[in-house]
């Protein structure tokens, strides 16, 4: 890895990758956002200007900020094309690991040999994705949180390979996003899943028991416990669906504690994932 990261591609244009998009924009990078959908990426844009306007209208940019950090973001449907300058390549595709070996396996043919490829996932493995790789060293886990422009934290995953000039190099990276971070070993789940997963899980038991209304059960978890977002309104704005994936990832890899609530997979049955598709535990207008 020689030099500053300047150039970042995200592969993936979907909630986390838009806002991940929005992140390194303000924080001064050139980003090329990917996805194989033209029309998803016209969305993504969308988002991003609304986002950078929301900004201005805070205070938090001035309009030369916000004229520039339009400027700095380009669309690319062809990964090839996407990643070819890019010192940072933040994967935010769907929680596959099957889809994110062969993703990765693309990445390493095409990028830059000084690149850094990381993975925004939230629970696989880090060490498997580097081992696809001829540069395990340089692969590294970027774990954003939903809504990305809002949530300070960045969780960097170390695989069992993974270099410290790597760490060093993606910890600067996020802090010039205005994010503050915290550095964990590779293993399921990290540290941020296995907590929220349980509460999340916990919490559809107890809807599913009959224990009180999903808006108590948010509100219980607000205001006694100082929670920003109640457990069942962030697995809405998650995606039942990709939670779901975690929780069973985790009941194979860490055991019965994290067997997912039957409540749950009968909502992810029924097509009711949250805030992508206007319903999970509530209803929502205006979804884009």
């Amino acid at each position: 890895m020689a030099g500053k990261i300047k150039k970042i591609t995200i592969v993936g244009s979907g909630i986390m990758g838009r806002g991940i998009a929005c992140a390194a924009l303000t924080g001064g990078f050139s980003v090329t956002l990917n996805d194989l959908n033209a029309g998803l990426l016209e969305l993504a844009r969308v988002f991003i200007l609304e986002t950078l306007q929301k900004g201005l209208q805070k205070g938090l940019l001035t309009p030369a900020d916000m004229a520039a950090a339009a400027e700095r973001l380009n669309l690319a449907e062809q990964l090839g094309t996407a990643v070819e300058k890019a010192d940072l390549v933040i994967e935010a595709a769907s929680e596959d690991l099957a889809l994110k070996l062969k993703l990765f396996q693309d990445l390493d043919r095409m990028c830059l040999p000084g690149a850094i490829m990381s993975t925004n996932t939230s629970s696989l493995s880090i060490t498997e994705m580097a081992a696809v790789t001829g540069r395990p060293g340089q692969v590294v886990g970027m774990h954003f949180f939903n809504p990305v422009p809002k949530m300070k934290l960045v969780e960097i995953v170390r695989g069992l390979k993974t270099s410290e000039e790597t760490i060093r190099a993606v910890a600067e990276t996020a802090g010039q996003m205005g994010k503050e971070t915290v550095v964990v070993s590779d293993f399921p789940g990290f540290a941020t899943s296995r907590l929220n997963v349980l509460i999340g899980n916990e919490a559809f038991y107890m809807l599913m028991e009959g224990l009180a209304s999903a808006e108590d059960i948010d509100k219980a978890a607000k205001l006694g416990l100082n929670h920003p977002m109640g457990p069942l309104e962030m697995g809405d704005l998650v995606g039942l669906d990709t939670r779901l994936k975690v929780l069973e990832h985790l009941h194979r890899t860490l055991g019965e504690r994290f067997r997912p609530c039957p409540l749950m997979v009968k909502y992810v049955q029924a097509g009711l994932l949250g805030r992508k598709t206007g319903e999970g535990v509530y209803k929502y207008e205006n979804v884009k």
